[in-house]
């Protein structure tokens, strides 16, 4: 079987050295980049791979998701939206225009 990040589609990471990076210390980073890019196969290659729990956890401390990931993942993992760190932050931003 390959390796977990052997099994990722390289173009979500096109910023970074994708042959360097370490599934461990790299986690939050890959996790994020998966969550936004990624296609419903490779998300549940993240969960199988860290665990329902860690997931959630990293969905509720990144510091930005963009709305309709955020409201997915939410609605996808049961995670009322209060308890995402990019949704309070969201919500405590104030607008200037109006739309």
């Amino acid at each position: 079987m390959l390796p977990f990040t052997k099994q990722l589609n390289p173009v979500y990471f096109w910023d970074v050295n994708f042959l360097t990076l370490d599934e461990k210390k790299s986690k939050r980073f890959i996790i994020e980049r998966i969550l936004n890019f990624g296609c419903l196969s490779e998300i549940k290659l993240l969960i199988a791979h860290y665990g329902k729990d860690e997931i959630i956890s990293t969905i509720c401390n990144l510091n930005y998701l963009d709305p309709k990931t955020l409201n997915f993942f939410s609605l996808f993992f049961r995670i009322p939206k209060k308890k995402i760190k990019c949704y309070r932050r969201k919500q405590l931003t104030q607008l200037y225009w109006s739309y």
